[in-house]
């Protein structure tokens, strides 16, 4: 089953590597016995679905959590190794969609307006006269 992750990209099902273990999730005595933990691995670098544009930009973004050139999911959050499996794609298609999405614009560093210079200054003194009022009379 090929992994969609936008309109213009779709992974096919033979660049994904599926490893399985045992999950320490819920499942009581059926948790020690199936291997419901999966791991999803997918190669960005030996990806033939990817454009060279697209390739680097992965390869940039994610160059703290890239094994060996391959990104890898896991997911053990349900009992069932089917609906582990759906969770792994889905994240596996959201961090793909996400790194190759459009940066933010940078924001433009702005002076504070006069008006929000004079209120924090009169919170500070309104704050200063509420402490000078608790303090003991005599004490300077």
């Amino acid at each position: 089953m090929d992994l969609h992750v936008n309109d213009s990209l779709s992974i096919p099902s033979a660049e994904l590597a599926w490893h399985f273990t045992r999950s320490s999730g819920p499942g009581g005595q059926h948790v020690n016995t199936s291997d419901s933990r999966v791991e999803l691995s997918w190669s960005i670098s030996a990806s033939r679905s990817l454009s060279a544009w697209q390739r680097q930009r992965l390869l940039d973004k994610y160059a703290a959590r890239l094994v060996a050139g391959s990104i890898v999911v896991t997911a053990s959050d349900e009992r069932s190794q089917w609906r582990n499996r759906q969770i792994a794609m889905e994240k596996l298609g959201r961090l793909v969609d996400q790194g190759l999405a459009a940066d933010a614009p940078q924001r433009k560093a702005t002076k504070p307006t006069r008006g929000s210079q004079r209120r924090r200054l009169n919170a500070k003194s309104s704050r200063s006269i509420t402490k000078q009022l608790r303090r003991k009379p005599g004490q300077e």
